[in-house]
């Protein structure tokens, strides 16, 4: 079983990673007061970000951003916590890296274990949240330097590649947005919301964690107007070296228009001026040439060219 306990004087963090029917029964053991529908809820991996209480505990679901790089996409990764006096849960697949090696430390560091279980669950449970929260900005940081990377190549030639990368940076910033801003209000309760079990000093200490919140909502929604303004500039650059294209086109066109009408009338079988002279052909070309010359001219003297 995915299932691990650290236990300093009165206090307890059990964290399971990958949960199974085994550890589903052991935690039914040893929290007997668990309500079943939030036992029911670690099975499953789409919970929305919420906060149930209860009168001697609180279940919390959170989601934190992971990155996927097959997709070039941030997903969310789920963390299930049951706080209550001198215990601590957490669920969750086991991706988080914060949450791993926080778990880790405090095994393996008894000052760690002693700073983190010192002051029971509800420290360790702010913990938690704070270190989980502080890994979101690395993802948004890198965000901000693929940003201004594709700033520098936007001018480039290469339209394609420039359109391709503003989609995965614009999908994958919406992705942040989705992740982030339902944790705020979250927060937020914790904050203000009294509970026996969770120490009152704490309610600035979650205070703080929502302000990074914020800050990490507010990153996110610069991003999405720079990225916006980006693709827009990209439109009308492609739409200019369209319209670049469409012209030249335009002007071979009309130039063989002339040239066109030319040599259909001298492949008519009738009698035509120069018809019969030996250098008829060449009149004809020569006749040609003196047109487009002409209408080239013409087009670049009305800055058509």
């Amino acid at each position: 079983m995915a299932i691990q306990t650290i236990h300093y004087g009165r206090v307890a963090w059990t964290n399971i990673e990958h949960v199974t029917p085994e550890d589903m029964q052991l935690l039914r053991e040893t929290y007997p007061h668990f309500h079943p529908l939030d036992l029911e809820d670690l099975q499953s991996r789409i919970e929305r970000p919420k906060l149930d209480e209860y009168d001697d505990y609180l279940f919390v679901v959170m989601h934190f951003p992971l990155w996927d790089p097959v997709q070039r996409v941030s997903r969310a990764s789920e963390v299930d916590m049951f706080v209550g006096s001198g215990y601590l849960v957490t669920v969750s697949d086991g991706s988080l890296k914060p949450l791993r090696h926080m778990f880790e430390q405090c095994e393996a560091n008894p000052e760690m274990r002693e700073q983190l279980l010192g002051r029971g669950g509800s420290k360790t449970f702010y913990a938690v949240i704070d270190r989980l929260v502080d890994y979101i900005f690395p993802i948004l940081y890198k965000v901000d330097a693929n940003i201004r990377e594709l700033e520098e190549e936007i001018f480039t030639e290469d339209s394609r590649h420039i359109i391709q990368d503003l989609s995965f940076i614009r999908r994958d910033i919406l992705a942040l947005r989705r992740i982030i801003r339902p944790q705020i209000l979250l927060l937020e309760n914790l904050e203000k919301v009294d509970r026996p079990f969770i120490r009152e000093e704490l309610d600035v200490y979650f205070g703080d964690i929502q302000d990074h919140l914020v800050k990490g909502a507010d990153i996110v929604e610069e991003h999405l107007e720079i990225i916006n303004g980006l693709s827009d500039t990209a439109n009308t650059l492609v739409t200019y070296r369209l319209n670049e294209v469409m012209r030249i086109l335009t002007v071979i066109s009309v130039l063989m228009l002339p040239l066109t009408l030319i040599s259909g009338i001298y492949g008519m079988n009738v009698d035509l001026p120069f018809q019969r002279t030996a250098l008829s052909f060449e009149i004809v070309i020569g006749l040609m040439f003196v047109i487009a010359t002409g209408m080239l001219a013409y087009f670049r003297h009305r800055g058509w060219l």
